[in-house]
């Protein structure tokens, strides 16, 4: 997803495959207050897209799961940041 589309090449905010008519999934490596995927999010649905859920590397347990959650998007996580002071501290 691109904040804006570019006024050049296929000037798309989202590329690759159509996504009008399809459940799309949300990738994001880092999820702090949920804001960026709430927005492509609303930008996916405005083009078509059934989305339900993103998937994060990690989430920095700051408040983004709750605000996607309110937008209608669960967030699935690899990490949290409590995973990672935990490994850090063993």
């Amino acid at each position: 997803m691109r904040k804006q589309a570019k006024p050049y090449g296929t000037c798309r905010l989202a590329e690759g495959a159509e996504v009008a008519g399809r459940k799309v999934l949300v990738i994001e490596d880092v999820v702090t207050s949920g804001g960026q995927i709430v927005l492509s999010t609303a930008d996916l649905r405005n083009l078509g897209a059934q989305v339900d859920g993103a998937l994060c590397v990690i989430d920095r347990d700051q408040g983004g799961t709750e605000a996607l959650k309110r937008a209608g998007i669960s967030l699935l996580s690899l990490l949290t940041a409590v995973d990672l002071r935990a490994a850090a501290a063993s």
